[in-house]
């Protein structure tokens, strides 16, 4: 699917984000990699299977006191 070089990752590799963006719709929030993954401004992401990745921003994420 991918015709860079070296071949942008898959999507369901962990490193998804890191393919190219081939399309962008700032003004919609949202941005199409190479790999098929729909990209989201808050880090959600639609696989190409249909499948969805919850947003992900490393403010969301639970910081346990010690």
């Amino acid at each position: 699917m991918c015709p860079h070089d070296p071949a942008c990752p898959h999507a369901d590799a962990k490193d998804r984000e890191a393919a190219r963006t081939i399309a962008t719709h700032p003004e919609q929030g949202w941005s199409l990699l190479c790999n098929g993954v729909v990209l989201f401004e808050d880090t959600g992401e639609l696989l190409p299977d249909g499948g969805v990745i919850a947003p992900h921003r490393p403010t969301d994420m639970a910081v346990n006191a010690a």
